[in-house]
């Protein structure tokens, strides 16, 4: 049984959950775990009602000229019904001209993650090294989602307490993710699809799917020379041990 721990299921981008739910489910991945990114997609993440899916609302770092703090507060009084907060954190890629906003919001959430005993998802693009000194002014753990960073970064989360969200990118050609993990070994990753983004070789083009992380376990497995079955324990194990799920 394989975990989906990352996902976008929203109505922007499938005609049918159900149909992509119950996909995922007959490629053996049995559980997904849906993220927000913005206001409207907390609600939206807060809807669904599936027995399989869970749920981690948050504010993106795209977010962060156009929050306001009620937003915050309505992540607080959903406690109850997230196992997470996420996905928050920092990108760079566009630019910086609003890094203090976003550095404001990221640790308005990650105090709250510490409040509340939550664990964080955790969005890092172009930010590695402000994202790793900004984590370490908290006490939280969690995942770092979409993982593609060098040994060294992924050695650094490690050591922090966190985990590295391992997604279709290290099915890329030009990515050298895979060499990462044979150097580092897997037991401290949980794959996620983050669905609909970044589909696996050799569906590229396709929208993704949560079915999907089957396609990245095997990859996955093929090039580190692991089973599915203790990938699937390493995983699940490590799940457990974030969300208690």
């Amino acid at each position: 049984m394989f975990t989906d721990t990352h996902c976008h299921l929203f109505k922007e981008y499938y005609d049918d959950i159900n149909m992509i739910v119950n996909n995922a489910v007959n490629n053996n991945v049995n559980r997904l775990i849906v993220s927000g990114c913005s206001h409207s997609e907390n609600i939206e993440v807060l809807e669904l009602k599936y027995p399989n899916v869970y749920k981690v609302i948050g504010l993106h770092p795209d977010q962060a000229s156009v929050y306001e703090d009620s937003q915050i507060d309505f992540i607080k009084e959903n406690i109850d019904k997230i196992i997470g907060i996420g996905e928050i954190g920092l990108d760079y890629y566009y630019g910086k001209e609003d890094i203090d906003k976003q550095k404001e919001l990221f640790r308005k959430q990650l105090k709250l993650a510490q409040d509340l005993g939550l664990p964080v998802v955790i969005h890092s693009r172009e930010a590695t090294l402000d994202t790793i000194n900004i984590l370490k002014e908290y006490n939280v753990n969690g995942v770092i989602h979409s993982f593609s960073g060098s040994k060294e970064t992924a050695l650094e989360y490690i050591k922090m307490g966190f985990i590295l969200g391992i997604n279709g990118v290290v099915t890329f050609k030009n990515c050298n993710l895979i060499e990462v993990l044979k150097e580092i070994g897997v037991d401290k990753i949980v794959l996620e699809t983050d669905s609909p983004y970044l589909t696996p070789v050799p569906y590229r083009g396709e929208v993704n799917e949560p079915k999907h992380i089957i396609d990245i376990a095997n990859f996955i497995c093929e090039n580190v020379n692991i089973s599915l079955n203790d990938l699937a324990e390493i995983t699940n194990k490590n799940i457990k041990s974030l969300f208690d799920i």
